[in-house]
Protein backbone atom coordinates (compact mmCIF):
# COMPACT_ATOMS: atom_id res chain seq x y z
CA UNK A 1 0.00 0.00 0.00
CA UNK A 2 1.13 3.40 -0.86
CA UNK A 3 -0.52 6.73 0.36
CA UNK A 4 0.59 10.48 -1.58
CA UNK A 5 -0.84 13.92 -0.69
CA UNK A 6 -3.14 14.82 -2.75
CA UNK A 7 -1.99 18.69 -3.06
CA UNK A 8 0.77 17.69 -5.57
CA UNK A 9 3.24 18.39 -3.55
CA UNK A 10 5.01 15.18 -3.17
CA UNK A 11 5.80 13.34 -6.97
CA UNK A 12 4.84 10.41 -8.11
CA UNK A 13 8.03 9.33 -9.59
CA UNK A 14 9.69 8.11 -6.04
CA UNK A 15 6.98 5.64 -6.31
CA UNK A 16 9.42 3.53 -7.61
CA UNK A 17 11.86 4.11 -5.12
CA UNK A 18 9.97 3.58 -2.35
CA UNK A 19 8.49 0.31 -3.47
CA UNK A 20 12.25 -0.78 -4.23
CA UNK A 21 13.34 0.18 -0.94
CA UNK A 22 10.34 -1.81 0.50
CA UNK A 23 11.10 -4.94 -1.68
CA UNK A 24 14.46 -5.32 -0.02
CA UNK A 25 12.22 -6.26 3.46
CA UNK A 26 11.05 -2.99 5.12
CA UNK A 27 7.66 -3.04 6.31
CA UNK A 28 7.72 0.90 6.21
CA UNK A 29 9.25 3.52 3.96
CA UNK A 30 8.79 6.88 4.43
CA UNK A 31 9.24 9.69 2.56
CA UNK A 32 11.58 12.90 3.88
CA UNK A 33 11.70 16.17 2.56
CA UNK A 34 14.88 16.91 2.30
CA UNK A 35 14.73 20.76 0.16
CA UNK A 36 10.91 20.79 1.78
CA UNK A 37 9.05 24.10 -0.32
CA UNK A 38 7.26 25.49 2.42
CA UNK A 39 7.63 28.68 4.69
CA UNK A 40 10.57 28.64 7.02
CA UNK A 41 8.78 30.06 10.29
CA UNK A 42 5.34 28.37 10.18
CA UNK A 43 6.04 24.87 8.25
CA UNK A 44 9.18 24.29 8.46
CA UNK A 45 10.50 24.82 12.49
CA UNK A 46 7.20 23.49 13.85
CA UNK A 47 7.66 20.68 11.90
CA UNK A 48 11.32 19.94 13.29
CA UNK A 49 10.65 20.32 16.32
CA UNK A 50 7.58 18.25 16.17
CA UNK A 51 9.42 15.63 14.64
CA UNK A 52 12.01 15.65 16.83
CA UNK A 53 9.90 15.51 20.06
CA UNK A 54 7.65 12.34 18.27
CA UNK A 55 11.16 10.67 18.25
CA UNK A 56 12.32 11.07 21.71
CA UNK A 57 9.21 10.31 23.34
CA UNK A 58 8.29 7.48 20.75
CA UNK A 59 11.53 5.70 20.01
CA UNK A 60 11.56 5.90 16.16
CA UNK A 61 13.34 8.78 14.89
CA UNK A 62 12.29 9.60 11.52
CA UNK A 63 12.90 12.74 10.05
CA UNK A 64 9.53 13.64 8.44
CA UNK A 65 6.91 12.14 10.27
CA UNK A 66 4.07 14.62 8.23
CA UNK A 67 5.26 13.51 4.76
CA UNK A 68 2.35 11.56 3.06
CA UNK A 69 4.59 9.54 0.78
CA UNK A 70 4.82 6.38 2.50
CA UNK A 71 4.80 2.76 1.30
CA UNK A 72 3.05 0.30 3.61
CA UNK A 73 3.65 -3.82 3.94
CA UNK A 74 -0.04 -5.36 3.83
CA UNK A 75 0.34 -6.63 7.02
CA UNK A 76 1.05 -3.39 8.79
CA UNK A 77 -1.73 -2.08 7.38
CA UNK A 78 -4.08 -4.97 8.34
CA UNK A 79 -3.01 -5.06 12.09
CA UNK A 80 -2.74 -1.25 13.08
CA UNK A 81 -6.33 0.55 13.84
CA UNK A 82 -6.43 4.31 13.80
CA UNK A 83 -8.75 6.70 15.26
CA UNK A 84 -8.85 10.17 14.95
CA UNK A 85 -5.67 11.77 13.45
CA UNK A 86 -3.52 9.40 14.63
CA UNK A 87 -2.17 8.78 10.75
CA UNK A 88 0.46 11.08 11.53
CA UNK A 89 1.80 8.51 14.08
CA UNK A 90 1.99 5.15 11.78
CA UNK A 91 5.59 4.40 11.85
CA UNK A 92 5.56 4.92 15.89
CA UNK A 93 2.07 2.63 16.15
CA UNK A 94 3.25 0.20 14.02
CA UNK A 95 6.51 0.04 16.13
CA UNK A 96 4.50 -1.88 18.68
CA UNK A 97 3.93 -4.82 15.58
CA UNK A 98 8.27 -4.78 15.33
CA UNK A 99 8.19 -3.46 12.19
CA UNK A 100 11.34 -2.77 10.06
CA UNK A 101 11.37 1.40 8.87
CA UNK A 102 13.28 2.60 6.34
CA UNK A 103 13.17 6.63 5.00
CA UNK A 104 14.10 8.19 1.47
CA UNK A 105 15.09 11.59 0.65
CA UNK A 106 12.20 12.62 -2.03
CA UNK A 107 11.35 15.71 -3.98
CA UNK A 108 8.83 17.96 -2.90
CA UNK A 109 7.11 20.99 -4.77
CA UNK A 110 5.96 24.33 -3.78
CA UNK A 111 2.63 24.53 -4.07
CA UNK A 112 0.89 25.93 -7.33
CA UNK A 113 -3.15 25.43 -6.30
CA UNK A 114 -5.00 25.48 -3.51
CA UNK A 115 -4.21 26.62 0.30
CA UNK A 116 -2.42 24.92 3.34
CA UNK A 117 -5.34 24.14 5.74
CA UNK A 118 -2.83 24.48 8.17
CA UNK A 119 -2.08 28.05 6.70
CA UNK A 120 -2.04 30.88 9.39
CA UNK A 121 -0.49 31.68 12.99
CA UNK A 122 -3.56 30.40 15.06
CA UNK A 123 -4.11 27.17 12.52
CA UNK A 124 0.03 26.40 13.15
CA UNK A 125 -1.10 26.80 16.91
CA UNK A 126 -4.25 24.66 16.92
CA UNK A 127 -2.53 22.28 14.53
CA UNK A 128 0.69 21.95 16.99
CA UNK A 129 -1.86 21.41 20.20
CA UNK A 130 -3.42 18.32 18.33
CA UNK A 131 -0.10 16.73 17.58
CA UNK A 132 0.84 17.06 21.20
CA UNK A 133 -2.69 15.68 22.73
CA UNK A 134 -2.21 12.53 19.98
CA UNK A 135 1.40 12.32 21.14
CA UNK A 136 0.39 11.88 24.41
CA UNK A 137 -2.15 9.02 23.48
CA UNK A 138 0.67 7.06 21.32
CA UNK A 139 2.69 7.45 24.07
CA UNK A 140 0.04 6.14 26.52
CA UNK A 141 -0.75 3.34 24.08
CA UNK A 142 2.79 2.09 23.20
CA UNK A 143 3.78 1.90 26.53
CA UNK A 144 0.55 1.36 29.42
CA UNK A 145 -2.41 0.10 26.95
CA UNK A 146 -1.93 -3.22 28.11
CA UNK A 147 -0.93 -2.00 32.31
CA UNK A 148 -2.63 0.98 32.71
CA UNK A 149 -2.63 0.35 36.24
CA UNK A 150 1.30 1.05 36.08
CA UNK A 151 0.97 4.70 35.28
CA UNK A 152 -2.40 4.87 37.35
CA UNK A 153 -0.84 3.23 40.04
CA UNK A 154 2.15 5.34 40.15
CA UNK A 155 0.32 8.52 40.45
CA UNK A 156 -1.95 6.87 42.65
CA UNK A 157 0.63 6.15 45.28
CA UNK A 158 3.18 9.63 44.96
CA UNK A 159 -0.36 11.34 45.61
CA UNK A 160 -0.74 9.08 48.55
CA UNK A 161 2.97 9.65 50.11
CA UNK A 162 2.82 12.96 49.69
CA UNK A 163 -1.03 13.48 51.30
CA UNK A 164 -0.04 11.20 54.24
CA UNK A 165 3.65 12.41 54.94
CA UNK A 166 1.65 16.02 54.71
CA UNK A 167 -0.56 14.16 57.38
CA UNK A 168 1.87 13.05 59.30
CA UNK A 169 3.58 16.17 59.98
CA UNK A 170 0.79 18.39 60.66
CA UNK A 171 -0.07 15.66 63.45
CA UNK A 172 3.32 15.56 64.91
CA UNK A 173 2.15 19.38 64.53
CA UNK A 174 -0.96 18.84 66.68
CA UNK A 175 0.17 16.26 69.04
CA UNK A 176 3.66 18.36 69.77
CA UNK A 177 3.06 21.55 70.17
CA UNK A 178 -0.57 22.12 70.18
CA UNK A 179 -0.95 23.60 67.01
CA UNK A 180 -4.39 24.40 65.71
CA UNK A 181 -5.23 22.43 62.22
CA UNK A 182 -8.75 24.07 60.90
CA UNK A 183 -7.23 26.72 59.41
CA UNK A 184 -4.04 25.01 58.03
CA UNK A 185 -4.18 24.63 54.03
CA UNK A 186 -1.70 21.79 54.51
CA UNK A 187 -4.74 19.92 55.99
CA UNK A 188 -7.11 20.05 52.66
CA UNK A 189 -3.80 19.83 50.42
CA UNK A 190 -3.27 16.37 52.71
CA UNK A 191 -6.78 15.24 52.31
CA UNK A 192 -6.78 16.18 48.85
CA UNK A 193 -3.87 14.33 47.53
CA UNK A 194 -4.65 10.90 49.49
CA UNK A 195 -8.28 11.45 47.97
CA UNK A 196 -7.04 11.82 44.37
CA UNK A 197 -4.23 9.07 44.99
CA UNK A 198 -7.05 6.43 45.92
CA UNK A 199 -8.89 7.29 42.58
CA UNK A 200 -6.22 7.08 40.59
CA UNK A 201 -5.18 3.48 41.96
CA UNK A 202 -9.01 3.10 41.37
CA UNK A 203 -8.83 4.00 38.02
CA UNK A 204 -6.21 1.95 36.92
CA UNK A 205 -7.60 -1.32 38.80
CA UNK A 206 -10.62 -0.61 36.72
CA UNK A 207 -8.10 0.05 33.82
CA UNK A 208 -6.78 -3.65 33.97
CA UNK A 209 -10.45 -4.83 34.30
CA UNK A 210 -11.28 -3.41 30.83
CA UNK A 211 -8.32 -3.99 29.21
CA UNK A 212 -8.62 -7.74 30.00
CA UNK A 213 -12.17 -7.76 29.34
CA UNK A 214 -11.68 -6.25 25.49
CA UNK A 215 -8.95 -8.40 24.13
CA UNK A 216 -10.27 -11.98 25.96
CA UNK A 217 -14.11 -11.03 24.76
CA UNK A 218 -13.08 -10.32 20.99
CA UNK A 219 -9.60 -13.02 21.10
CA UNK A 220 -7.25 -10.23 20.49
CA UNK A 221 -4.06 -10.84 21.21
CA UNK A 222 -1.30 -8.33 22.80
CA UNK A 223 1.55 -9.17 20.23
CA UNK A 224 1.72 -9.92 16.67
CA UNK A 225 2.99 -12.93 14.96
CA UNK A 226 5.17 -12.45 11.13
CA UNK A 227 5.45 -15.82 10.25
CA UNK A 228 5.59 -19.47 11.65
CA UNK A 229 8.61 -22.09 11.28
CA UNK A 230 8.41 -25.14 12.45
CA UNK A 231 6.65 -27.39 9.88
CA UNK A 232 2.56 -27.59 8.65
CA UNK A 233 1.53 -28.31 12.22
CA UNK A 234 3.29 -25.46 14.07
CA UNK A 235 1.45 -23.01 10.91
CA UNK A 236 -1.97 -24.83 11.88
CA UNK A 237 -1.38 -24.08 15.57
Amino acid sequence: MLTIDADLQNDPADIPKLLAKADEGYDIVSGWRIKRQDALVMRKLPSKVANWLIGKVTGVAIHDYGCSLKAYHSDVVKNIRLYGELHRFVPAVAASLGVRVAELPVNHRARTAGESKYAGFFKTIQRATKVFLDLLTVRFLLSYSTRPIHVFGVLGLACTTGGVGLGGYLAAQKLLYGAQLADRPLLLLAVLLIMIGVQLVTMGLLGELVVRTYHESQGKTIYAVRSFHGGDDAADD
